[in-house]
């Protein structure tokens, strides 16, 4: 829907999105690089954090590696592999630790069995394929229908939008299965990091909330542009069709 030449379902659903997800990557940034000068009084590195976590949970078959990179920490259920970045695994500031604690946030949920991230696994093929071909053949569809000169063309430049969207809405799902896993992972991390004193101070862990929640941010914005990109897709579709 255009209002003097401007999409108004961008505007609406998709540019606040946007501008909450340079918020949320520019406050991500300023918050680290605040903490990651504020060493730990504990003196431990993102590493041997990641290791007090992991043996106060009774986890004696996840492996710790370090990668290369700057906060490309993550978990790997699949080999159970936490590796850490360089910019964590020896770095010793309460910036680090936090990141550390979130990541083994996800090797405790693993061994528990946490639901979400039982499922979030199950749609990662589904949601991989969704998001690669989901919204080229919903806008393929709704371009073709929309210049079509046959009407029996019509229905099957139709199908080709409904599977666009199926597959687009598959991998929708799986943003909104990541806000719990990751909320759920960092609150893990704040609670265990006070009960094993490896953050011993209210201030330590003042700043690993915050660090941590600005983390969060970043997936809330990801969530709400596939949404706000979703819905814009279908309303558009289903505005054709009314037309017809």
């Amino acid at each position: 829907m255009y209002l003097g030449g401007i999409d108004i379902y961008y505007l609406i659903l998709i540019l606040p999105a946007a501008l909450l997800s340079l918020f949320a990557s520019a406050l991500v940034k300023s918050r680290y690089a605040k903490y990651d000068k504020v060493m730990a009084s504990r003196g431990v590195s993102g590493a041997q954090a990641a290791q007090i976590l992991l043996k106060a949970n009774g986890i004696t078959d996840v492996r710790i590696a370090h990668i290369g990179g700057k906060l490309t920490d993550n978990y790997n259920p699949s080999n159970k592999v936490l590796s850490l970045s360089d910019s964590t695994f020896a770095s010793r500031s309460i910036a680090a630790v936090g990141v550390a604690a979130h990541e083994t946030g996800h090797a405790i949920q693993h061994n528990v069995g946490y639901g979400p991230l039982i499922f979030r696994r199950m749609l990662v093929p589904v949601a991989n394929f969704g998001s690669r071909f989901g919204p080229t053949l919903a806008i393929l569809g709704i371009i073709l229908g929309a210049v079509a000169s046959l009407e029996q063309y019509i229905p099957i430049f139709q199908l080709v939008t409904d599977i666009g969207l199926l597959l687009f809405g598959a991998s929708m799902l799986f943003y909104l299965v990541t806000l719990p896993v990751e909320f759920n992972a960092s609150r893990r991390a704040l609670k265990i990091l006070k009960e094993t004193g490896t953050l011993t101070t209210k201030e330590e862990i003042r700043g690993v909330r915050k660090v941590l929640t600005a983390a969060a941010l970043t997936y809330v914005a990801s969530a709400l542009t596939a949404i706000g990109s979703f819905l814009r897709l279908l309303l558009i579709a289903n505005s054709r069709r009314n037309r017809r």
